[in-house]
């Protein structure tokens, strides 16, 4: 009897660890899948020009050096630049890199203001057809961007805002039917009895929204704010059609832009994926001092 108990236990450890195996060998496989293209980014923009396609194979670069990111940053002049195997072209990272800052600078902080009122009043308010207007609202989820884009782009031009910062930033910059949608989830699972003896102590709604609600919801703002922030960054076709000049030109749109100022015919690759390595930068940095709310406030977020 205990000779069979053994085994029992024994077989079922040995299907444990078993499983356990494949999952990190599924964990190491998903992991390097998603690691590869950044590497690969690496990799070329570390590669001298000259050597680029002698042998495409290699997985380490080719002749490594770091004149591609001295290119990018303005830090070489036109002959040193062509000699490194650059096209000369100009390439004004540091400012595409401030525009890009601001315009989601600005974007960030307008659909945390006004997604977190919206928010407020369909998780707390009560008014008549709250939850009609709340479902109206949501459904500008299932509505594609392309479908806007034409006439976003005939309002900005009518109100005279082509490359300038309110206008790539208007369609973004209120309340964004996610925002509201993502921090209502939230804010409905947060005892009543908080506001209420807030009232009780002659509170308004507006400081109730300031001192107790976004406090207690500060995983679930943290969270929404690196969700904007990294689709906003990431953003291309609308800036790239709106702001045109270089003063508002965000640093994806300068990078195509790049690519294209190419005389040779064959694109600056590596001066690209220099651009592209020093613009991954800011994401990274705030996934990194930030990244663990996301994983503290999943278990908020669920659908109600």
């Amino acid at each position: 009897m205990n000779e069979t108990r053994l085994a029992g236990l024994k077989g079922r450890t040995a299907g444990t660890g078993a499983l356990r195996l494949a999952a990190w060998i599924a964990l190491i496989l998903i992991l390097a899948v998603t690691l590869l293209p950044i590497w690969w980014v690496l990799r070329v923009a570390l590669t001298t020009s000259s050597l680029l396609f002698s042998d495409w194979s290699r997985f380490l670069p080719a002749g490594p050096t770091l004149a591609n990111f001295a290119r990018v940053l303005g830090l070489m002049g036109e002959t040193a630049a062509i000699a490194a195997g650059g096209s000369g072209q100009t390439f004004h990272f540091l400012l595409a890199m401030r525009n890009s800052i601001l315009f989601t600078g600005m974007i960030l902080c307008g659909q945390l203001a006004f997604g977190a009122l919206a928010a407020y009043a369909f998780a707390r308010l009560r008014f008549a057809g709250r939850d009609a207007v709340f479902f109206l609202f949501v459904t500008g989820l299932m509505v594609p961007g392309v479908v806007t884009l034409i006439p976003n782009f005939v309002l900005v031009h009518s109100l005279g805002w082509l490359n300038s910062f309110q206008g790539m930033a208007a369609p973004y910059f209120l309340m964004a039917p996610f925002s509201v949608f993502f921090l209502r989830q939230f804010m409905i699972t947060i005892p009543r009895e908080l506001e209420e003896a807030a009232i009780l102590d002659g509170s308004g709604r507006l400081r109730i929204l300031a001192r107790i609600i976004l406090p207690v919801s500060q995983p679930a703002v943290i969270t929404l704010a690196i969700v904007v922030f990294f689709s906003t960054w990431n953003t291309f076709l609308w800036p790239y059609l709106v702001g045109t000049t270089e003063n508002v030109r965000v640093l994806t749109a300068a990078l195509v832009t790049f690519q294209a100022q190419t005389p040779q015919g064959s694109p600056d690759w590596t001066g690209l994926m220099a651009g592209t390595a020093l613009g991954m930068i800011p994401p990274i940095i705030i996934l990194l001092l930030a990244g663990r709310r996301v994983v503290e406030s999943l278990q908020f977020s669920g659908l109600r």
